[in-house]
């Protein structure tokens, strides 16, 4: 079993950048594909990015592809997510997830509780 815990998240100028952070405890972690969701409320967890067990197979969002980098350090048992441009429209709720990796939410098995992301125009 695997333990996530998000932080990094906060307010921010349209423009600017910020780095999340996932921290996990518990299960080897470098067993697990690993991805970053987002949710706004009243709407649909959306798919943001993710990177595969490997390390060198990532795959994003349109919405965030050339803007996001994911990245993982499995001897720290960390993931990020570096966001630079940040556009008023990236303002969700941040979730970092494990298990198989890939673009369906039913794909991961672990969740993080989340760090809040707002970004003012």
């Amino acid at each position: 079993q695997v333990q996530l815990a998000e932080s990094g998240g906060g307010l921010v100028q349209a423009g600017g950048s910020l780095r999340l952070t996932c921290t996990a405890s518990g299960s080897d972690f470098s067993r697990y594909g690993l991805g970053w969701w987002r949710q706004v409320p009243g709407k649909e967890r959306e798919f943001v990015a993710y990177m595969l067990l490997s390390g060198d197979s990532t795959n994003y969002a349109d919405s965030v592809k050339g803007r996001f980098t994911i990245s993982r350090d499995n001897a720290k048992m960390t993931l990020y997510l570096q966001m630079d441009s940040l556009k008023p429209e990236d303002t969700a709720l941040y979730y970092c997830a494990a298990g198989l990796g890939g673009t369906s939410a039913a794909a991961y098995v672990y969740w993080g509780q989340g760090t809040q992301v707002t970004v003012s125009s």
